[in-house]
């Protein structure tokens, strides 16, 4: 199963670097990398760039994700869900080759939103993400990682349970919003997703303490 994992990435990263290479003459010196709240471009770079941002950042998280059980500290292995963790790197892979594709897409001439093609990609990465969340054991590198959750098994699990509906819910909602609604709203609706799982866990942190159960 994890040879299938690193064999996917390959392809992905090799897919990736195959299109910049084929599209790259077509494409203006400068192209957009960054985007603000509004979905409209605020950031431009050499069109070279793309070689790192593109496969260069892919192969880095593929050998990151090769490090992690190395890097895992005892007790806080991630082996102890390889399967899941697999999944969410192989997300975020997916991830970076579907934004690689935008930009390429829209930067070779093709009448395309940018700014909402990636951030809608990004809200439907926070769902999947989502649907992933309560399966993260603890460890220092994927999921909810403050110091509550870090602290106590039971808070990094339910936190991880609330974490996997308002991923999903705030991804959904972004994504809905990316389309039909105002442009800032599927940042907000994925900072409401990303922040409301930390200030939980701090809740429940101190509510067990207040019961005297941790």
């Amino acid at each position: 199963m994890t040879r299938r994992y690193y064999l996917l990435q390959l392809f992905l990263i090799a897919g990736v670097l195959a299109a910049i290479i084929v599209v790259y003459p077509q494409l203006p010196s400068r192209v957009a990398t960054h985007w603000g709240v509004n979905m409209r471009p605020n950031g431009y770079s050499a069109k070279s760039t793309l070689f790192l941002l593109g496969s260069g950042l892919m192969t880095a998280i593929l050998l990151f994700g090769a490090l992690l059980p190395w890097l895992s500290p005892k007790q806080f292995e991630v082996d102890s869900f390889r399967s899941t963790y697999l999944q969410v790197i192989l997300i975020m892979q997916s991830m970076m080759a579907y934004v690689m594709a935008v930009i390429l897409w829209g930067d070779s001439g093709h009448r395309i939103d940018e700014g909402r093609g990636v951030v809608g990609g990004l809200c439907l990465t926070f769902a999947l993400m989502g649907n992933l969340m309560g399966k993260v054991r603890r460890n220092f590198f994927i999921g909810v990682r403050t110091p509550w959750t870090l602290a106590n098994e039971r808070v990094w699990y339910t936190t991880h349970r609330f974490a996997a509906k308002t991923f999903v819910a705030g991804g959904l909602l972004g994504l809905a919003l990316t389309y039909f609604g105002p442009r800032r709203g599927p940042i907000l609706a994925l900072l409401a997703a990303g922040l409301a799982p930390v200030v939980y866990s701090l809740i429940l942190y101190k509510r067990l303490q207040r019961r005297g159960e941790l």
